[in-house]
């Protein structure tokens, strides 16, 4: 169920769903999402599904990690990217084979370790992992050209919205259970503008670590 042509026809359904950003595709081809859920789930990995990972959260659809990155790169490509919770470190490992940094948070310690063993494993040497609130961000490396939170808060976190560059975007779900909607959210020299890209299903963002 890891098989070539299984990963194959995955990506033929996120083509039919309006994903075209070949180097995207790619990555998602390439990238093992069997090694980032729990071995019994693993016939399932290339289900454009998303699955539980453990401690209430989940590895996000592949669609969706395909549009919320396919979104990132919409106008050039980022160099230095803000991940909101790791989770199983799937959208991370894809992030960092498209951009030159990605520095990652989760509130979660538990995730942290499985996550960085998933990445030394695919040699992605270009990661950063940080164990914080994630609605804080990670200021000391901030401005930073993109952020995405794989979470969804009620509103908008202002830290997240300061820490993104002048002409940075930010694409965060936004909204609570039932009525979320995906936003990618430009910053400009006069302030923020933002779109919708879909409605989603997130798990919800919490302050907090545990």
């Amino acid at each position: 169920m890891t098989s070539q042509r299984t990963r194959d026809r995955l990506i033929g359904r996120l083509q039919e769903g309006g994903i075209t950003n070949k180097a995207v595709l790619e990555v998602i081809r390439n990238t093992p999402r069997h090694i980032f859920v729990d071995e019994a789930l693993a016939s399932r990995a290339y289900d454009d599904t998303a699955l539980p990972i453990g401690h209430g959260q989940t590895i996000s659809q592949p669609f969706v990690v395909a549009l919320m990155t396919q979104s990132l790169l919409r106008d050039g490509v980022p160099q230095r990217v803000l991940e909101i919770g790791t989770g199983s470190g799937y959208q991370a490992a894809v992030l960092a084979q498209l951009v030159k940094e990605v520095f990652t948070v989760e509130r979660i310690e538990a995730l942290i370790t499985t996550a960085r063993r998933r990445f030394q494993d695919l040699r992605l040497r270009n990661i950063r992992i940080k164990y914080s609130d994630g609605t804080l961000g990670w200021p000391d490396h901030a401005p930073y050209d993109a952020i995405v939170a794989t979470a969804a808060p009620e509103g908008v976190p202002a830290a997240l919205l300061e820490q993104l560059a002048i002409g940075g975007r930010l694409v965060i779900p936004v909204g609570g259970s039932g009525a979320q909607s995906l936003l990618l959210i430009t910053r400009t020299d006069s302030g923020y503008s933002d779109e919708i890209l879909d409605k989603v299903s997130f798990v919800p963002m919490r302050a907090g670590m545990q």
